[in-house]
């Protein structure tokens, strides 16, 4: 069972079908105000990096990168599929965003994710990643917890 990460349109199945995965998942966790997830059309824009993680030939996670347009990205939209979970794609997933990062001249990564995971924060803590106060147009949120890694 091979695992591959590469840059993908987010527009097929096997990735809405995580999206789906995903709103369900955050909508169950944190009221409307505090989801902050773009979507598809938001995935497709220019400047927005999206990564597919596959086992052989299935879908089983995606990330993007969004570029701020100030030398920073913000990582959106990672989730991997429950069945995928405990074969380390997260880590994979953010290793591949940071070389994205690399690759295309940001300075920094950040990142919004909720208090209510804690196994999300404890993989972004062990990549590197350090507190940070709200940035671009994110308000402070008790349910937020915003990071960053600079890379520079």
């Amino acid at each position: 069972m091979p695992l591959q990460i590469s840059l993908e349109p987010p527009r097929q199945p096997g990735v809405i079908r995580l999206l789906e995965m995903s709103d369900i998942y955050m909508a169950a966790l944190y009221p409307a105000e505090s989801n902050h997830l773009l979507d598809l059309s938001q995935l497709e824009k220019p400047g927005v990096h999206f990564l597919v993680a596959r086992r052989d030939a299935e879908i089983v996670g995606c990330a993007s990168l969004v570029e701020a347009g100030d030398g920073t990205a913000e990582i959106k939209r990672m989730f991997v599929d429950p069945e995928a979970r405990g074969l380390k794609l997260g880590k994979r997933l953010m290793e591949a965003l940071e070389q994205l990062g690399r690759d295309n001249n940001i300075k920094a990564i950040r990142l919004e994710t909720g208090i209510s995971q804690p196994e999300a924060i404890g993989l972004y803590r062990a990549c590197g990643y350090n507190e940070i106060a709200p940035f671009g147009d994110y308000k402070p949120d008790p349910l937020s917890l915003f990071m960053e890694k600079r890379l520079d």
